[in-house]
């Protein structure tokens, strides 16, 4: 039995995130010459990825999969690092106060 570690990113059609899993693929050959993939997460037995993949996001199932090693080439995909803090000091209005009325 083989194993390789495949790694399969994704995308949601509903809120557009895109995420990669790392998925293990065990191959087996059976008695008549046919290989049979059983594709793990975690240590768990799933079916493979364009079957019934879901939006770790939204939940949405409408999830497409994107060639192995194409969110390596663009980069311009996956959001950069943190979004940057809001400055904690209060903001400020030029314009007076209005009047508080009951």
């Amino acid at each position: 039995m083989d194993t390789e570690n495949r790694t399969v990113p994704f995308e949601c059609r509903r809120c557009w995130h895109v995420w990669e899993e790392d998925f293990i693929v065990l191959t087996e050959t059976d008695r008549h010459g046919h290989d049979n993939e059983f594709w793990t997460l975690h240590g768990v037995r799933v079916p493979p990825p364009s079957a019934e993949a879901s939006c770790v996001r939204c939940g949405c199932q409408q999830v497409t999969t994107f060639p192995s090693g194409y969110l390596r080439r663009h980069p311009e995909v996956v959001r950069q690092g943190e979004p940057v803090a809001p400055d904690a000091s209060l903001l400020r209005s030029p314009a007076p106060p209005r009047p508080f009325y009951l």
